[in-house]
């Protein structure tokens, strides 16, 4: 319910779980004010990095040499390294991502506790000392109790009729806690360079619709049915915590329940949501105001400070619904609706009570996390989510050495030449559509480490008085922000992740890659390691982020950003009939429980996964030749492409939890790690080659299953 989500086509090397409705959704937008300039990276000072968590670093001992290579890389690199290393009780996966994040965590932390022990400081320190200060003193939340929220929920109990209902989300929305749907700026498909708003589906609690309809994955299955009656269980004890009777308390569960599978029903599955043209559809305010009559949407937009003529109600049979909803869900049911999910959407600012419940039930019961994480990584989230880039902006200005960005650069250079080699080469591709690609190719933007310039914060007011004051202020701040874009260019510097998040993306409506400074260590990237490592690592993610232009979503947006087709038609076709050929590759393989991965919703990664490695393997042999060096010569016993193979897979050990692992293949666009470090390189000949792996290995696929698409 905290802070709104705007549902960016961000295509991510890798996701990171999160429990539905914490804040520290992703802020994506230009600052009213102009931002300031940004602060050159320093020495690091105290603490040094040398004094964080460990990496994941590839070393040779890590490998089981007992398992053959040709038969399962992953296994290979990864069996003995993830026996090793059980998932730690705070956390539901557990592998090279994850450290890099503890390593993240540490670093911000000292950041945090070093601006919270002073109460003077200004800026950026300020914000990010007051929220964290306020968040760590856990007495004074205990005591609290209820309180802090107590007028929200008053204000809940006055609602009587639809005309209230409306009343009351627009009001909500303003505040940047809106339920039901999702509300947020972007720049416009049609017109990349101009930001729009977006009404997009939402207001669900579990995962996705299938929770609410079906009773299990699987003929026979009835994990569903029991997450629903867990869940039921869950917002009736949240509701007791507020000080609800039991008798009543059980009947809005059920009543939230209901709610929540009428949306479910007009909700759209996440394979449908891929489509770019499920997330965009244009209207006239006057037009949305006659599909809506019970919801007018220009009285609602007028409330939000945005005074445009159109915006995208991107899913109409969803909000066509929702409409209806408005009008003949009883008032009773609605209250009961926004009650629970205003409880549990700010129960993690809470006391323990309320915090404790909503793990319980998101945390253990859903993902199979054993234990809460402890309160200051809990309070860092928060900051995370409510002042990302002010943390960020003291980040870099500690741990991220100027070196990283100028070979990161290189780096994104050669890979950018060996993407274009691969585009010129193409022999299923004509000449008129090679070159609307190469044009893509012309107008990529990289971004490295942090911003250009930062954002401004000017107008944020935080204190040390309390904790969820904070949060609700920070919330409607960001959403002011969002909102303050609408109708306005699109700002170009701006960043959809912050520098301390251990990830990176591509977006296609701006062409951009961008890799920020977290991911930027080992196993990723090292500046004193040999060539092979780096470009299995780092060099795989910068043309997988490449690649994203390229997949079966990228590809339906044009050099300037623009959804526009650029294809000719048999090339189009061409395209789909190799593509469909890693949906089955994808669609064979077997998760936990015999449960399938989703080809289709994991499409776009495994097409970035398979053209990525293969422009990074062919920029490792131009740097290798550019150095005099031979890719035969061996360091610990493997060549220097054996060792961009090992890299690859290293970044992708990980170990899941059942329950998490379950949530993912119904939700990740990403496949589970295993499948992703052998499903690229079982299509190149260049780790058979490497390997001397023979026709008939299980890491070899037969030339008629074989996908070749970049």
């Amino acid at each position: 319910m905290i802070l709104s989500k705007p549902q960016m086509l961000l295509l991510s090397l890798a996701v990171t779980a999160a429990l539905t409705g914490c804040p520290g959704q992703q802020q994506t937008a230009a600052a009213p004010a102009a931002p300031a300039a940004p602060t050159a990276p320093a020495a690091p000072t105290a603490p040094a990095p040398t004094d964080l968590p460990p990496t994941a670093a590839f070393s040779v001992a890590d490998l089981d040499t007992s398992k053959n290579v040709c038969d399962n890389l992953a296994d290979f690199v990864n069996s003995k390294w993830l026996a090793a290393h059980p998932i730690p009780n705070d956390r539901t996966t557990w592998g090279s991502f994850e450290m890099l994040t503890e390593r993240s965590l540490a670093a911000s932390k000292q950041l945090a506790e070093s601006a919270a022990a002073k109460t003077d400081s200004t800026g950026v320190e300020k914000l990010v000392g007051d929220m964290y200060a306020t968040g760590m003193d856990e007495a004074k939340i205990n005591a609290a109790g209820i309180t802090p929220i107590q007028p929200m929920l008053d204000r809940i109990a006055t609602l009587k009729t639809p005309a209230d209902i409306a009343q009351f989300l627009r009001e909500e929305f303003a505040a940047g806690r809106g339920d039901a749907f999702n509300f947020y700026s972007n720049a416009d498909f049609k017109n990349s360079q101009l930001m729009i708003a977006y009404a997009d589906q939402g207001g669900l609690a579990l995962p996705e619709k299938a929770y609410y309809l079906s009773d299990g994955p699987k003929a026979g299955d009835d994990s569903y049915k029991k997450i629903r009656e867990a869940y039921v269980a869950h917002v009736s004890k949240q509701l007791q915590n507020a000080g609800v009777a039991a008798a009543d308390a059980d009947k809005q569960a059920k009543d939230v329940l209901a709610f929540e599978t009428r949306l479910a029903k007009a909700s759209l599955s996440p394979i449908e949501q891929r489509d770019p043209l499920n997330q965009y559809h244009f209207v006239k305010v006057a037009d949305a105001d006659k599909l809506s009559p019970n919801f007018p949407w220009s009285e609602f937009l007028k409330a939000q400070g945005v005074n445009v003529d159109g915006f995208s109600l991107s899913q109409p049979k969803f909000f066509a619904e929702f409409g209806r909803m408005i009008k003949d869900v009883p008032a009773e049911q609605w209250q009961a609706y926004f009650r629970a999910h205003t409880i549990d959407g700010m129960a993690p600012y809470l006391s323990d009570k309320f915090a404790d419940e909503r793990f319980d039930f998101f945390g253990k019961t859903m993902r199979g996390q054993k234990e809460q994480k402890p309160r200051w990584k809990r309070v860092l989230d928060t900051t995370e989510g409510g002042v990302g880039e002010a943390l960020g902006q003291m980040y870099v200005k500690q741990y991220f050495p100027p070196e990283s960005k100028a070979e990161m650069t290189k780096l994104v250079d050669n890979l950018r030449a060996s993407l274009k080699v691969r585009l010129e080469k193409l022999d299923w591709m004509s000449a008129d559509t090679k070159a609307k690609a190469i044009e893509k190719w012309n107008s990529f933007m990289p971004k490295i480490g942090y911003p250009d310039k930062w954002r401004s914060w000017d107008g944020l007011a935080t204190s040390r008085e309390g904790y969820v004051q904070n949060v609700l202020s920070a919330t409607k701040y960001n959403y002011d922000w969002l909102m303050g874009k609408v109708g306005k260019p699109v700002d170009r510097t701006e960043w959809g992740m912050t520098p301390q998040t251990v990830n990176a993306y591509y977006n296609p409506q701006q062409n951009e890659v961008v890799f920020p400074a977290a991911i930027l260590q080992p196993p990723f990237f090292d500046p004193k390691a040999d060539p092979a490592l780096n470009y299995g690592g780092i060099g795989a993610v910068i043309g997988h982020e490449m690649l994203h232009g390229y997949d079966d979503q990228g590809s339906q947006f044009d050099a300037k950003g623009n959804f526009a087709n650029w294809w000719q038609a048999t090339d189009k076709k061409g395209f789909e009939s190799r593509t469909a050929k890693l949906v089955k590759q994808f669609d064979d393989y077997r998760s936990i429980d015999n449960l399938p991965v989703k080809g289709q919703l994991t499409l776009g990664e495994n097409i970035a996964d398979l053209g990525g490695t293969t422009v990074a393997f062919d920029a490792l042999q131009k740097a290798l030749a550019d150095a005099g060096k031979s890719p035969d010569e061996k360091i610990d016993g493997y060549t220097e492409n054996q060792r961009f193979w090992l890299n690859w897979a290293t970044v992708w050990r990980r170990n899941f939890n059942p329950e998490e692992l379950k949530v993912r293949l119904n939700t990740d666009p990403h496949a589970p790690a295993n499948f992703r470090a052998i499903g690229a390189p079982s299509n190149e000949p260049s780790f058979a080659a490497a390997f001397q792996c023979k026709a008939g290995d299980a890491m070899v696929r037969p030339d008629d299953k074989r996908v070749v698409i970049w």
